[in-house]
């Protein structure tokens, strides 16, 4: 049995590996200020006698005994990180302050949670871990953007500095259930809105693409990652390079539900990527043959009927 610290635990992607952790035995300390996530995500969680639920935030530091760190706290959605921006890059910047002190005090290892953002509106095509981003610093993403980049900065200045035993992964796109009906989320958005029969609004002409992986399929790769070998570091892309318009996606959606709902399409955002897809041969290679498992419309089934039981 580990100790484990899950921190922004009560999240979409938190309360999920919070249940995997523990289904493996392990002791697992939930750590949320609720700014996104949600008691309701953990309450099925809350009969595992190895399982504690800590109301912090991780802006001011946390101490405790654990063998492994991971660190998901921040907003995700571009609803909730741009509703307070200063707030977000805090989290982000002083999280890893935060958790990395921590790590190194207990000489625990220790899990950053970073994100395909970091790549901005990228020139390349898929994204490699190499390719350094095209981001723009003093747009309205930027303090999501930017507070991971700076994220993972610390983290290899904690390792170099301090030889921290860290991991970074970069995620991309993860639907399911436990995501929050109201993120402002591509897929969550289009859900509600053909549940609902409600027009269903794309951004732009809804040529732009993204890449949809299963939140499973990123729970998998995250422990693998935080298994993996000590030299092996990161940053590692965690994502599905299936290729999907927004448009795709919609249709997709609407067959699914059986929706009567309109595509109607509104101004694209400040820099809302063109496209996003991963390249995973990196994880493929270094987390014993890791890929996604789930292809989008068997977890869209699943994620739909969540839905319809929330709403």
């Amino acid at each position: 049995m580990k100790r484990i610290l899950v921190t922004g635990g009560a999240g979409f992607v938190g309360s999920h590996l919070c249940e995997r952790l523990l289904k493996e035995g392990n002791e697992v300390i939930c750590l949320d200020n609720y700014f996104t996530g949600n008691k309701e995500n953990i309450y099925p969680l809350m009969d595992y006698k190895t399982f504690e639920v800590v109301r912090h935030d991780v802006t001011e530091p946390y101490y405790a005994e654990v063998d492994e760190i991971y660190n998901l706290a921040c907003p995700a959605s571009p609803v909730h990180y741009q509703y307070n921006p200063i707030k977000t890059i805090k989290t982000s910047v002083l999280g890893a302050i935060n958790t990395l002190g921590l790590a190194k005090r207990v000489n625990a290892k220790i899990l950053q949670a970073s994100t395909s953002e970091v790549y901005g509106d990228p020139s390349i095509h898929p994204q490699p871990e190499s390719y350094w981003g095209n981001v723009n610093p003093i747009g309205i993403r930027s303090c999501y953007d930017e507070g991971k980049r700076c994220a993972e900065t610390l983290f290899m200045d904690y390792h170099n500095q301090n030889n921290v035993n860290i991991k970074i992964i970069r995620i991309f796109n993860t639907y399911g259930p436990k995501m929050n009906p109201n993120d402002g989320r591509v897929v969550s958005n289009f859900i509600v809105q053909a549940l609902k029969g409600e027009d269903i609004t794309i951004f732009g002409d809804g040529s732009q693409t993204r890449s949809f992986q299963y939140v499973d399929d990123l729970v998998e790769g995250m422990v693998r990652m935080m298994g993996s070998k000590d030299d092996f570091l990161g940053p590692v892309n965690i994502g599905n390079p299936n290729e999907f318009t927004m448009l795709e996606l919609a249709e997709n959606i609407l067959n699914l539900t059986n929706s009567k709902s309109k595509l109607i399409h509104l101004p694209l955002p400040q820099d809302d990527p063109k496209q996003r897809q991963p390249n995973i041969e990196l994880a493929y290679k270094e987390l014993n043959g890791w890929q996604p498992s789930t292809q989008l419309k068997d977890g869209l089934l699943k994620t739909i009927e969540y839905f319809e039981n929330k709403i």
